[in-house]
Formats: C-alpha cells, sequence, structure tokens
C-alpha cells in the first residue's frame, strides 16, 4: 500500500481519472482504493461516500486547471489572442489525453455534469460553480474586447454563455465521435460567435 501522507490526493487523482475515462456510475469505492493504492478505511477516514471524493476530486482538478487558464487570459494579453490560444490549448490537451488513453475525453465537468444533474444535487451543484468561474474568463475577455474596439457592442455575459455552451458541445461532440478533428473548428467559430451582429 502506498504512502499515508499522501493517501487523500492519490484517491482524488484515482476518481478523477475513473469518472473522466468511464462514468461517475461505473465507478465503485472499491475501484477507486484499488487505482490509489489505498485501503478502504482510509477512504471513509477521509470521505464520506463517493459523491464526497468526486466534489473534491473535481474542485482540486479545477484549481489545477485555473493555474493554466490564468496565464492565457491574463488581462496584459490582447484580448482575441487570448481566444487563439485558448482554444490550441484546449485541442492540445484532448491530443494528449487520446494518446494517454486511446481515447477523445472531452470536458470532466460535462460529462459528469450530463450523468448526475438530475441524481446528485451536491455534485450539480459544484459543477454549476466551477462552469460560472470559467464562463467569467470569457466574459472579461469579451469586456476587454469591446473597449478595445475589436468587436462590436453585445452583452458580455450573454456571448460568454454563447461561447461556453460552444465549447462544450464541441468537447462532447469530439468524446461521442472519438474525433478530434472536430475541435480543429473551436478557434474559428469561437471569433465568429464573438463578432455576432448584435440585433435589437
Amino acid at each position: 500500500m502506498g504512502r499515508t501522507s499522501d493517501a487523500r490526493e492519490r484517491l482524488l487523482k484515482a476518481v478523477a481519472e475513473l469518472i473522466w475515462t468511464g462514468s461517475y456510475g461505473s465507478t465503485t469505492i472499491d475501484q477507486i482504493c484499488e487505482k490509489a493504492d489505498v485501503r478502504k478505511g482510509s477512504f471513509y477516514h477521509f470521505f464520506e461516500s463517493k459523491s464526497d471524493v468526486a466534489c473534491a476530486a473535481i474542485l482540486d482538478e479545477w484549481e489545477t486547471f485555473r493555474g493554466k487558464l490564468d496565464p492565457i487570459f491574463s488581462p496584459t494579453r490582447p484580448p482575441l489572442d487570448r481566444l487563439r490560444d485558448y482554444c490550441r490549448s484546449a485541442y492540445e490537451e484532448q491530443v494528449e489525453l487520446k494518446n494517454r488513453f486511446g481515447h477523445v475525453l472531452g470536458c470532466p465537468l460535462a460529462s459528469l455534469g450530463n450523468e448526475v444533474s438530475t441524481l446528485e444535487s451536491g455534485l450539480r451543484k459544484v459543477i454549476q460553480d466551477i462552469m460560472r468561474q470559467a464562463q467569467r474568463y470569457l466574459e472579461t475577455t469579451i469586456r476587454d474586447a469591446q473597449a478595445a474596439g475589436l468587436i462590436a457592442a453585445c452583452d458580455p455575459a450573454v456571448r460568454a454563455r454563447m461561447l461556453y455552451a460552444y465549447h462544450e458541445g464541441l468537447l462532447s461532440q469530439a468524446r461521442i465521435q472519438d474525433d478530434l478533428d472536430i475541435l480543429l473548428e473551436m478557434e474559428q467559430g469561437t471569433l465568429d460567435i464573438l463578432r455576432m451582429i448584435q440585433h435589437p
């Protein structure tokens, strides 16, 4: 068995990978413990349930992902460059994941959210909060693009939701079809949505 000192972290990594590469419903506590090399008693020392460890895992993964988003969406960078680099980064991440796991995995939040939204209210609320935070990166970028005169006037919050839905849709389609090429349209599609004429 692995060291007790990092058992919690190993459990978080194990459940995140099992859910992302498989599903929440098919993942058992026994599988999580086996993958993490942690005794079941230790699991219950840290977490009350599968839902509890899943919430902790996605929050942990979000903090790691924010570390990648912050430099991409730095306010010191030109707004359209932020969006282009985000789209490229999303594609590159999916390429890396497919090379590692053999399949396009898409967005873990969307996959998990679609699966548990009517079943696990605690998980749903955590996912909703993370998605709102992710949309704020887009909203701030859109405001900056407007201020720089790069796009026409629009409601930044509405346009950010549109962009986020578009990105999540492409990632979901790429996972369903196991096709990375779907993601190649993300950059141009993002710019097209951003430049849409705002109608009264």
